[in-house]
Formats: structure tokens, sequence, C-alpha cells
């Protein structure tokens, strides 16, 4: 959890206007997971959201299937952003959508 917000905060990902940055953290090597989301979207989902987001993804891991928990993790995610931040026209993409590999210097 601790190098995910690190990394959270080397890619500047609260650097939105509205706050919504969400990162989500896979070391494969470690088996460690995280979801780190910004204030403005931690102050819009339910409490308890991320821990049950993150333990439906650990579960789907735990059977082996990595690509569907992660496409599900994702597709829940974006319900969220949807539901609180809908897409207006004159939207801008603040972050990029690239997958990050954790070799981003300090």
């Amino acid at each position: 959890m601790e190098r995910a917000v690190v990394v959270f905060n080397l890619l500047h990902m609260y650097k939105t206007k509205e706050r919504n940055g969400i990162l989500l953290y896979l070391a494969p090597n470690d088996r460690k997971v995280a979801i780190i989301g910004d204030s403005g979207i931690n102050s819009k989902v339910p409490e308890g959201f991320w821990d049950s987001t993150l333990n439906k993804l650990k579960l789907a891991f735990a059977k082996g299937q990595f690509a569907d928990g992660i496409i599900d993790c994702i597709g829940e995610i974006g319900d969220r952003l949807k539901q609180f931040f809908p897409y207006h026209t004159d939207d801008e993409d603040e972050l990029d959508n690239e997958i990050s590999y954790d070799n981003l210097n300090e």
C-alpha cells in the first residue's frame, strides 16, 4: 500500500480538476494489490467500496482468473466514476490511460 501511494503521487494522479484519479496497483511478484482513489472520488463512494472492490479482485486472483478479475475491477470502478462524474462534451482526459510499470524514479 505504501508503494501504491508513492506511485499515485509520482504519476501526479492528484492533478485532476475534480480530484477523481484512481490507481489500480498490482505487484504480482509480491502478490499484492491496492486501489488508491483521490479525495474527490473518495468523498463520493460509499464506505467500504474500495475494500469490497479489492476483495473481489483478490478472490478472482485466488481462482487464477487474473484477466477477468482486472476487467471486472476496472468496470466496477468505471461505473462509479460514471455515476459521480458523468461525461460532459467539454471534458478533457487529464490523466494518461496507459499502463505504467513501476520503474518510476522517485
